[in-house]
Order: structure tokens, then C-alpha cells, then sequence
């Protein structure tokens, strides 16, 4: 069965702009480490929140891997 087509009028431009002065609002009078933070803040509760704690873990085991690929091998010890 075919779905009768349905016209969705979305101003993607329009949408965008809005959300940035929204967000321009709230970090308005902020300082660098405070937008760094409300910006952390908004990505981690957010919609995708999870998907960007999943995303963050990976990187840092992905880090902790490197760092421990890299060690200089233990000195065997003295028997």
C-alpha cells in the first residue's frame, strides 16, 4: 500500500538560526572555561548523550592502549 505523500514545510536555516540564539542566550556574558563546560554539559544530557559517553570511553581506552603499546619493556630481573 502506498502512503499518500505528505508536505512537511521545515525551514532548515530558519531552525538553526533560532537554536543558535537560544544557545547565544544561555553562554552569553560566560567565560571560555564556563562555555567549554556548558557545551560538555549540554553534549553529555543531552539527546545523544549516551552515544557521546559511549564515543568518550572509546577514546580514552583507545588512549590508555597507545600509552601502554609505547612502554619501554621492564628490565628482566636478576635470577
Amino acid at each position: 500500500m502506498k502512503r499518500p505523500k505528505t508536505e512537511i514545510n521545515f525551514d532548515c536555516v530558519e531552525f538553526k538560526r533560532k537554536v543558535q540564539a537560544e544557545i547565544y542566550k544561555e553562554i552569553k556574558g560566560l567565560s571560555p572555561e564556563q562555555e567549554i563546560e556548558y557545551f560538555h554539559r549540554r553534549a553529555t544530557t543531552g539527546s545523544l548523550g549516551e552515544w557521546w559517553k559511549a564515543l568518550a570511553r572509546r577514546s580514552e581506552n583507545a588512549v590508555a592502549a597507545e600509552a601502554r603499546n609505547s612502554e619501554p619493556p621492564h628490565p628482566a630481573r636478576p635470577g
